[in-house]
């Protein structure tokens, strides 16, 4: 029994196809198979073919789960399932950015496979969603075996070693392709960057713009270790990073080099780049920012850094007794400038999200500390001693406890009013006195969101370096690639990639086998994910994402 398609012509010379449901019936008497019409369901229009649909719903239902998959597609054969969106997400965001366009040009003849894109792709993936700086035996294992990547059924340690090698050797030219692509396409205002390094582990020579090069006449000019350099065995890594948390180009020096010397590269480096100054950026961790006037190379470089509230030093302290009123720059940030000396510009941000995550974290602690000393006033004073002293050596705990004149452990709630006053703000200050202060705020808010990526980045520098795996010039501009992508998903939804990877990672894609080859079809996509594919700008992927042939 099946379904046919019958055409017949209308007087005006048209052909309208009927459906019908038929079997073939052997006729002895003509001793051939004869066609013998079931029903007829009539034209083979949209109404007809719903009604086909729901018939076949309900011949569904009467069927046993085996019989469904011996009927179905020459008996589709469930083969595994994989996860999906998240690499679907990169891969897109990737191709919006018309980056596999160029990386393809930039490909020598020759030099690398024609399928070079997508194993770089797939390297920069890796970092996002299976460990920023896998090696490539573990990078071809997880494209082969643990995911789906568009255009990329395998590949091996060989492609990927030699993509890696690859970038070491166009690493200049290929930092400014992608700088003045994503500058275009996401509209950055690039007259401004922020710049900040951080130290990495021991290294034998890492050749990334900078000691020594890696290779090749496209690197940027090296900055040599001076004669008795004693931090030469060390890396200062440099990211600048656009305004808006976007990171656009990566350094490397020998672990001696001084700020003014990183600052001169960086802008020699950049100066075609339509910027107009570079302002160093640090954390509130930095060396930097515990200097009450750190240098300056020239008139032109300044710096934005982040200061404690909490440190009780002099410059804190007289941030918090000015007075002023907050006003709103941002969904979650507020920022008050205050006035403390003439030469540096002090900035008191309240950030919406941290002040919340402060407050759970103190109550977590307080509660902690409570259970702590509940009943302690029965312990010997030896006793009490010993617990006081344990807890002392825990510095976020410590400054809840307070030890009455009687020896007695109690919790400080004059500390506690004054943390709750502190959630959520920092002090940024900076010696530029002509940027607004919406902008110093916003520039180290970038920074912060930054910091994130920036520090799996500096572990997965020191695994490579541990393991002594060549090319690490290279795995660093994959890992700068992967931050790149991963940024740009944060700033326009608005949530961490580790929420966004789980969330999106729940879009499966189930790969089946039949006679007829081998389908790959997506779960459902839920509302919320479609909410997220908007805000990204990116549309929902195909259900049927794959049909093929059956090998050989």
């Amino acid at each position: 029994m099946y379904l046919r398609s019958t055409p017949r012509r209308n007087k005006d010379g048209s052909v309208v196809r009927y459906l019908q449901l038929a079997h073939n019936a052997w006729d002895p008497a003509t001793k051939r198979s004869k066609v013998q019409v079931i029903y007829n369901f009539g034209r083979d229009d949209a109404s007809n073919r719903q009604a086909l649909i729901r018939l076949a719903a309900s011949v569904v239902k009467i069927l046993e789960p085996a019989q469904l998959l011996d009927v179905a597609a020459d008996g589709l054969e469930f083969v595994d399932s994989r996860p999906f969106g998240a690499v679907w997400v990169l891969d897109a965001l990737w191709r919006q950015l018309e980056l596999d366009g160029t990386f393809r040009r930039m490909r020598r003849d020759g030099a690398l496979d024609p399928e070079a894109e997508r194993v770089l792709f797939a390297l920069v993936a890796s970092r996002a969603l299976a460990g920023w700086a896998d090696p490539p035996t573990e990078v071809a294992r997880w494209v082969t075996e643990d995911v789906f990547v568009d255009g990329l059924p395998a590949t091996t340690e060989d492609a990927c070693q030699k993509v890696t090698e690859w970038l070491c050797e166009v690493s200049g030219r290929l930092q400014e392709e992608v700088f003045h692509r994503v500058a275009d396409r996401l509209d950055l205002k690039a007259d401004l960057l922020f710049f900040e390094s951080a130290h990495g582990g021991p290294q034998p020579g890492l050749g990334l713009d900078g000691d020594p090069p890696c290779s090749g006449p496209e690197d940027s000019p090296s900055l040599a270790p001076p004669s008795g350099c004693h931090e030469a065995h060390q890396t200062v890594i440099g990211l600048a990073v656009a305004r808006t948390g976007i990171p656009l180009r990566v350094w490397r020096w020998p672990g001696c080099t001084d700020d003014a010397a990183m600052i001169r590269q960086a802008k020699e480096d950049m100066k075609g780049w339509t910027l107009s100054r570079v302002i160093r950026t640090a954390d509130r961790g930095c060396p930097i920012a515990a200097d009450r006037h750190p240098p300056r190379t020239d008139d032109d470089h300044h710096y934005i850094v982040g200061a404690k509230l909490r440190s009780g030093s002099a410059v804190a302290d007289a941030a918090l007794s000015r007075q002023g009123r907050y006003h709103h720059v941002a969904a979650n940030l507020r920022v008050k400038e205050v006035h403390i000396a003439a030469d540096e510009r002090f900035v008191i941000c309240c950030d919406a999200r941290t002040a919340q995550r402060d407050a759970e974290v103190r109550t977590r602690l307080v509660e902690e500390l409570s259970a702590l000393i509940d009943d302690t006033d029965r312990l010997s004073l030896a006793e009490r001693t010993d617990l006081h002293m344990e807890i002392s050596a825990n510095p976020r705990m410590r400054r809840y406890l307070r030890l009455t004149p009687g020896r007695l452990l109690r919790i400080d709630v004059k500390a506690v009013k004054a943390e709750e006053n502190l959630d959520g703000k920092y002090l940024v200050r900076t010696t530029d006195l002509e940027l607004p202060a919406e902008e110093v705020a916003l520039g180290y808010m970038g920074l912060l969101e930054c910091e994130r990526g920036w520090r799996d980045l500096l572990a997965g520098l020191r695994r490579l370096q541990s393991r002594g795996e060549p090319g690490e010039c290279g795995h660093l501009l994959l890992t700068w690639l992967s931050l790149l992508l991963v940024r740009i998903a944060e700033s326009r939804t608005g949530l961490p990639w580790s929420a966004l990877r789980r969330e999106f990672d729940r879009i499966k894609l189930g790969t089946f086998a039949a006679c007829a080859g081998v389908l790959r079809q997506r779960t459902e996509i839920t509302e919320e994910q479609y909410e997220l594919l908007a805000a990204l700008g990116l549309a929902p992927p195909p259900r049927i994402v794959q049909i093929s042939p059956p090998d050989g």
